[in-house]
């Protein structure tokens, strides 16, 4: 299928809101640094809130989110480049409760995609959380040990709790 190409109003009400953001714009000019040290890895679920959740305000944490919050090769290279590059000296991992990737299996997952594209979706991963105590266990162990991040920064494992917005670290 061709791609279609987007109207002006397909997104007027998200820039009509990026025109009254800009009015307070304040971090013109701002290096990109993690002011906080601070690296986040979570879903990309919209109840979560990275900044919030940890006290942060924009500037202070660099963020990086996929489904599940999983530590992907993309994952670990916006890693790699925060330790190095911009400041940063804690990553904290943080998937969530109720997480959709943990709520069917990769065939599922497929399956579900194929048939709201009306196509094969045989051949596309969605790297899918069966226990999602041990994937976090598995990828915290692949953020400490990677040897482009070890002893540089501190990793910690966290869930989120979708219902009550707190962390609870496990690892």
């Amino acid at each position: 299928m061709p791609a279609t190409p987007s109207a002006p109003e397909d997104f007027a009400d998200l820039l009509a809101a990026n025109q009254t953001f800009s009015e307070s714009f304040a971090l013109s000019g701002f290096d990109g640094i993690a002011q906080a040290g601070v690296a986040i890895v979570t879903c990309m679920d919209s109840r979560i809130d990275p900044l919030g959740m940890l006290g942060l305000k924009p500037g202070d944490a660099k963020i990086f989110r996929n489904p599940g919050g999983r530590i992907t090769t993309a994952a670990l290279e916006a890693l790699i480049l925060g330790v190095h590059l911009l400041k940063v000296e804690r990553i904290l991992v943080i998937p969530h409760t109720r997480c959709a990737m943990g709520s069917a299996t990769e065939d599922e997952f497929r399956a579900k995609v194929g048939d709201s594209a009306g196509q094969d979706a045989s051949w596309q991963g969605f790297h899918v959380v069966s226990d999602q105590l041990d994937a976090l266990r598995q990828d915290i162990a692949a953020v400490r040990t990677h040897p482009l991040i070890a002893g540089r920064a501190k990793v910690g494992g966290f869930v989120y709790d979708v219902d009550t917005g707190l962390l609870d670290q496990k690892f």
